[in-house]
């Protein structure tokens, strides 16, 4: 099977200030996630889990897409490709031409809902717990996205599942976009969502979320084709993403120390 989708799902018959105007799956994806995390995030106001006005959710959004951005570009240009933006500075600010960092997004959206809990006069794992439950399924929709745009694929392989992507040369690959959404954006979902309706206190699912990512993506990293540009670390053997999924669940495992620490009790009656 080759997957060569055409990237644009839309292209408009006009320019403005002499440049095309089109409307891309992959950004479809991104407002699906947002449309779908919103709407979960108005139900945990309902259950009285999310402790902030369901009119200030969208607010809330604003506060996280700029977050996300921001976040992501940092850390997918000071991370992932210093060597070529040191180089291409007036490049750095091109967010249209790709290049956007999983782990630079949740630092920034994380980031962006520590802002925000401080409006409210609440700690961050009053909001964050929430953000963790409705941002998952925006993984799979991203992922999704990537798998349309032939993107960020797997290793060569020889199995019956293979895919061609025409980017990544003539021999099939895992589809390791698909794995990633599955697994990230499905099966963390429906832990999150199981568990949020049993704990006790705050934190817990942040936490939880954070170490569930990182040990996905670190087990899927085996069949993703490495960054270009980075390769492989401590001797050939672990990649870029596989690290920061390392220093992830570490970091996991402190925020759940500190959070049961802190207990702060779940009210659902409030």
């Amino acid at each position: 099977m080759t997957v060569d989708f055409d990237p644009v799902a839309l292209a408009l018959p006009f320019k403005i200030a002499g440049m095309n105007i089109e409307l891309r799956w992959y950004a479809l994806m991104y407002v699906l996630g947002y449309v779908v995390g919103g709407y979960i995030l108005a139900n945990l106001c309902k259950r009285h889990f999310l402790k902030i006005p369901r009119s200030a959710i969208d607010s809330y959004i604003n506060y996280l897409l700029l977050g996300m951005i921001l976040g992501a570009r940092i850390f997918y240009v000071f991370i992932y490709n210093w060597d070529y933006y040191s180089n291409h500075w007036s490049e750095i600010l091109a967010v249209w031409q790709g290049g956007l960092s999983f782990h630079g997004a949740v630092v920034g959206m994380s980031f962006a809902t520590y802002l925000y809990a401080k409006k409210f006069n609440l700690h961050f794992f009053h909001i964050g717990d929430a953000l963790a439950i409705a941002g998952s399924p925006g993984l799979l929709f991203g992922r999704i996205g990537n798998f349309i745009n032939g993107e960020l694929y797997g290793r060569i392989t020889h199995s019956y599942f293979g895919i061609i992507f025409p980017k990544g040369g003539p021999y099939p690959r895992h589809a390791s976009q698909l794995y990633e959404g599955v697994f990230e954006g499905v099966f963390l979902f429906l832990i999150l969502w199981s568990m949020h309706r049993r704990v006790k206190y705050y934190g817990f699912i942040s936490s939880l979320f954070v170490i569930g990512y990182g040990v996905f993506r670190y087990m899927i990293e085996f069949f993703r084709e490495p960054d270009s540009q980075l390769g492989y670390y401590l001797g050939g053997t672990t990649t870029m993403g596989q690290i920061l999924c390392l220093v992830m669940i570490a970091c996991g495992f402190a925020m759940m120390w500190y959070a049961r620490k802190l207990d702060l009790k779940v009210d659902r009656a409030s």
